[in-house]
């Protein structure tokens, strides 16, 4: 045999390596430059080919399930929206149509009800293996009035992403999957039309936020988080949530907002039980 596999992973036999070596090593320095690269990319293909056992969500039938309802709260001095001077941007008259009067079109990213109730939010339960069925086909976004709508959305990896523009605008559609220190570009639509676009939603590695902006009208912008199971909610002003049909266990909730960051605290809930939590959030 030429090669062993150890693990899925070829390995050459010492013998050969030996020689592939000797070989390499007479080679000019550019031809020699040319071959390890060849063979890194070599390398590379077979380690990443190799497959990985990938966690998956398991649908089953719930019985006497429990629930997880609270509210998320801000505290403290709300912050000031970002303006946008409007003459400075393409199609101004019509994105005037959302303005302050001034001239200004105001991108306000934190939204707070009467009560202090924080708005955008999407609570999660984290680490749920099985349970209810997770009847998720696509998440649906509308461009109107040279925003994004809804503000927040919630995602699932490998199923698509659906925007209608119902501007008679065109819009440059650009959206990017991050985490805390990387921003990297997913897929871009250079002139999304009336047509619309869709395509499928790709992470790369454990990344799962989703940021969204035109670049004609950079007051447009968007947020998205993927979720891997249905134990979700988004909250409106009033900050609350309920999520339904948790089998009995201990979990823990996180909840996510796309500009203020993470919380996120360990529960028990009980069979046929109503858990009751709340979250905090106060300006960066």
């Amino acid at each position: 045999m030429i090669a062993l596999t150890m693990g899925g992973v070829f390995i050459l036999p010492p013998c050969i390596l030996f020689l592939l070596i000797v070989m390499v090593m007479s080679m000019t320095l550019q031809v020699r430059r040319v071959v390890v690269s060849i063979c890194r990319s070599i390398v590379l293909s077979l380690l990443f080919s190799v497959p990985i056992a990938a966690w998956a969500y398991e649908e089953a039938t719930v019985s006497n399930g429990g629930t997880v309802m609270g509210t998320v709260q801000f505290s403290g001095e709300l912050p000031p929206p970002t303006p946008f001077e409007l003459r400075r941007y393409y199609d101004r008259v019509y994105c005037g149509a959302i303005s302050d009067g001034s001239g200004y079109r105001l991108l306000r990213e934190v939204s707070v009800g009467a009560q202090q109730g924080l708005k955008d939010v999407i609570v999660t339960v984290e680490g749920i293996e099985k349970g209810k069925p997770f009847e998720f086909a696509e998440t649906n976004l509308e461009a109107n009035i040279c925003q994004f709508v809804p503000f927040v959305s919630v995602m699932r990896e490998n199923h698509p992403l659906a925007i209608i523009n119902l501007d008679p605008v065109s819009h440059d559609l650009q959206i990017y999957e991050r985490d805390n220190e990387h921003v990297f570009i997913m897929f871009h639509r250079p002139a999304l039309t009336k047509s619309g676009t869709s395509d499928v939603i790709k992470f790369t590695g454990s990344r799962r936020d989703v940021t969204m902006q035109c670049g004609m009208h950079p007051f447009m912008q968007g947020h998205g988080l993927a979720v891997k199971n249905p134990y979700y909610a988004i909250t409106g002003l009033e900050g609350a949530f309920t999520i339904k049909d948790l089998p009995a266990g201990t979990y823990r909730i996180k909840a996510w907002h796309p500009t203020l960051g993470e919380k996120e605290q360990n529960i028990t809930v009980a069979a046929n039980g109503t858990t009751s939590l709340g979250f905090s959030f106060e300006a960066k």
